[in-house]
């Protein structure tokens, strides 16, 4: 049974989301976060036939929608993530899955794609099965998921220079080097800036139409061949180019969605931040 590591932060304002500020306050990027999170481990508790485990950085008491958080990972194995940056605390969190969980692959994502679906992670883990290493790429150049057959692989990821436009192309050259063969998954948008998290939260909104949804690739190729591309732009009311992968959640919206309509509506002349 596959391991579906969620790698999170605990959504405290001026702690997470502050490249969504402005337009959004501190608070509001903190409660942008904590509902991409919910939204993300309601996705984990959907998808069949995995072990859900959260990797921690930071405090949920402290918090928005702690008690909401709390609930949602009740019976999940919690792993405080450690390390001095980030690829050393991804590397940290697939070793200690590893003791944990001796033999298991693991596929792992974070909380800036809300709108992932249980079905989209079902066949991640499926095609893990199949290959050494699973890689999702983002349209920033990042990437939202990364399964391995043999987590300790992951190591790996501590010489990845991350949160750049060429994080993803050098994440397979990293698992390649180790002689790995990585199969690519569905290319998605990640939430880092206030773009972002509108494109997205069109694509998981119940009032969909009245969002535009249009994501621009700017010529990125796929990564599945190891090559970078240039740095994706949403663009309002366009047409052209590539979309993301973005399975919408129209019957009830989602949380994330909420929250961005909310700060939307704030900035509004007369509305309360």
């Amino acid at each position: 049974m596959t391991v579906l590591l969620v790698m999170a932060k605990a959504p405290v304002p001026g702690a997470v989301k502050t490249r969504l500020c402005p337009p959004a306050s501190h608070l509001q990027a903190a409660r942008i976060a904590a509902a991409a999170l919910l939204d993300s481990l309601d996705t984990v508790r959907a998808t069949p036939g995995v072990t859900p485990v959260l990797a921690l950085h930071g405090r949920l008491a402290d918090a928005e929608e702690s008690a909401e958080l709390t609930a949602a990972i009740a019976g999940w194995q919690i792993l405080p993530q450690r390390g001095t940056d980030l690829g050393d605390r991804l590397a940290n969190a697939h070793a200690d899955v590893a003791d944990a969980y001796p033999g298991r692959p693991v596929l792992q994502i974070g909380m800036d794609t809300p709108q992932l679906t249980s079905a989209q992670l079902d066949a991640a883990a499926h095609r893990l099965t199949l290959t050494d290493a699973v890689l999702g790429p983002a349209i920033d150049g990042g990437w939202w998921a990364l399964g391995l057959h043999n987590p300790r692989h992951a190591a790996v990821l501590r010489a990845v220079p991350m949160s750049t436009a060429l994080t993803g192309h050098h994440t397979i050259v990293a698992l390649r080097n180790a002689g790995l063969r990585v199969d690519p998954l569905p290319l998605l948008q990640d939430v880092d800036e206030w773009a972002d998290a509108l494109a997205v939260a069109a694509s998981t909104s119940s009032d969909a139409p009245t969002w535009s949804t249009d994501v621009i690739a700017d010529g990125r190729p796929g990564l599945a061949d190891g090559r970078p591309g240039r740095a994706a732009t949403v663009l309002p009311g366009r047409s052209r180019g590539q979309k993301a992968a973005h399975p919408a959640r129209h019957a009830t919206g989602s949380r994330f969605a909420r929250q961005v309509a909310a700060v939307q509506r704030s900035l509004t002349p007369g509305n309360p931040r």
